[in-house]
């Protein structure tokens, strides 16, 4: 699909399932390029992902979506059910990295946007989410409002009982809880808060849900302010894969000293993938402790290390560190 291709298919009005183009964007929150990928682009980057789960499970950080609870994927629960959040498969899975810095979409995001994209964060899901309503800037705050979208792509079909994605057109202008602290941040003490304010505006405002049935390949673009989440599961034998791909402007980045690569129509964000609270007495000769990255994460770590002062990072976070909260 060309960037011309891509503006035309914007500025037409998509079914009620899908939200608008760009023109109802800045109406609605959101809008749908449906069949902007072609099924084996897709499907090479989902077959992608899969090997990465099989091949780095020591690297790959999980978030259960039933429990809440973090850990590394090798040292995750494996029920048949598989409910789990992917987090930043992007940073070891470069076809992933490809496919959320197409030239097209980045140029479609850098256009609503207002700024050239920057992919700072990713998630990839097997099953529907069954996420409460939130909205991505709550967790994901840019520095400057608004600079921040996420583009949702479909690896398959969505099917009814999957527990397909719903989101709310026009709650991207709700105005931002402010927290205790003064910022739109989320806070762990205030979240129900949070949640109490949105179900009120919601229903002032008269908002009401759409779930998103997209087909594999399309695209789904939202403001980081839009209120969505995840339906029930009709049938947890039903997959609906996916990946969630956050951008934030790359002035935002800069103000904040990022470390920044560009890739094909984009940027990426070169970071350290989320860190994990891991029990001490899990490493071990099959489940070797990260020396090198915790020394990474960990500066004043690495210069108590060089300095003598402590043997290595590993007997630092056996001692202090994980007692402290400090993940690897």
């Amino acid at each position: 699909m060309s960037l011309d291709g891509v503006n035309l298919a914007m500025n037409q009005l998509c079914d009620a399932e899908t939200g608008a183009g760009l023109s109802g964007f800045e109406r609605d929150g959101c809008a749908c390029l449906e069949g902007f990928f072609p099924p084996q682009r897709v499907e090479r980057a989902a077959s992608a992902v899969r090997r990465v789960l099989r091949e780095w499970p020591r690297e790959v950080v999980v978030d259960c979506l039933q429990s809440g609870r973090r850990t590394f994927w090798a040292q995750a629960a494996h029920p048949e059910t598989r409910h789990f959040k992917y987090n930043d498969l992007h940073l070891l899975c470069g076809e992933l990295r490809e496919l959320a810095l197409d030239p097209e979409l980045t140029a479609a995001l850098g256009e609503l946007l207002g700024d050239a994209p920057v992919l700072c964060g990713s998630a990839c899901f097997e099953k529907g989410t069954s996420q409460p309503k939130h909205i991505d800037s709550l967790c994901m705050t840019p520095r400057t409002p608004h600079s921040l979208i996420t583009a949702w792509i479909a690896f398959e079909d969505v099917h009814p009982d999957a527990g397909p994605p719903v989101y709310y057109p026009g709650s991207h202008r709700i105005p931002l809880y402010t927290f205790n602290d003064g910022s739109h941040h989320a806070s762990r003490d205030e979240i129900v808060d949070w949640f109490d304010y949105i179900d009120v505006q919601l229903r002032l405002r008269g908002l009401k849900a759409r779930k998103l049935m997209a087909r594999k390949g399309d695209v789904f673009i939202r403001h980081a302010d839009l209120v969505h989440g995840g339906s029930p599961i009709a049938n947890f034998a039903r997959t609906c894969g996916c990946a969630a791909c956050h951008y934030f402007g790359a002035r935002d980045c800069a103000e904040r000293g990022m470390d920044i690569e560009p890739m094909l129509g984009g940027y990426w964000l070169r970071r350290q993938r989320a860190p994990v609270a891991v029990a001490p007495s899990d490493f071990g000769p099959g489940f070797p402790f990260p020396e090198e990255s915790y020394l990474r994460r960990y500066p004043d770590v690495r210069e108590a290390v060089e300095a003598g002062m402590c043997p290595s990072g590993e007997s630092h976070y056996r001692m202090y560190g994980f007692d402290e909260g400090r993940g690897v």
